[in-house]
């Protein structure tokens, strides 16, 4: 997991072919201008889902986590809590068509996010986006899927 301001995003160039393609993206384009759904940046290898999207309460949320993707998380309007666990339980088995599991266990990292920051969880990494901070029950968010194969 990373978190940083979308400043600093340019400095993790380097860390993955894909990763760099998101980079070189995001600092030309204006992710406020995209609509909603599905936005093609490389086919399959880089996308940006951005969506409307209500907030849920932290606790007792389960953590999901991707096999193929990693997700880097930016918050377009409002502010969301975030939290990150070394591991868990699963929850349900994993869905390997949607890219995803869940599992629950202790939240042993967190942050918020808007204001111009963002957090990347790789494959593997439990992660619990989109809850609730105080005064924000809703936000327009992206989050750009980058191919970790």
């Amino acid at each position: 997991m990373i978190t940083d301001t979308l400043q600093n995003l340019p400095r993790y160039r380097g860390l993955h072919k894909n990763l760099d393609l998101a980079i070189d993206w995001l600092q030309s384009h204006d992710l406020a201008a995209l609509p909603n759904g599905r936005n093609e940046v490389a086919g399959d290898a880089v996308f940006i889902n951005v969506m409307d999207a209500d907030l849920r309460d932290a606790e007792g949320a389960a953590f999901e986590y991707h096999r193929r993707y990693a997700d880097l998380q930016i918050d377009l309007t409002g502010a969301e809590h975030w939290g990150w666990a070394a591991a868990g339980a699963e929850d349900k088995p994993f869905d390997e068509a949607a890219d995803v599991g869940f599992v629950t266990g202790p939240e042993q990292a967190s942050g918020t996010l808007g204001a111009g920051r963002f957090a990347l969880f790789l494959p593997g990494e439990p992660h619990k986006p989109s809850c609730r901070t105080p005064g924000c029950d809703r936000l327009r968010k992206a989050v750009v899927k980058i191919e970790m194969l």
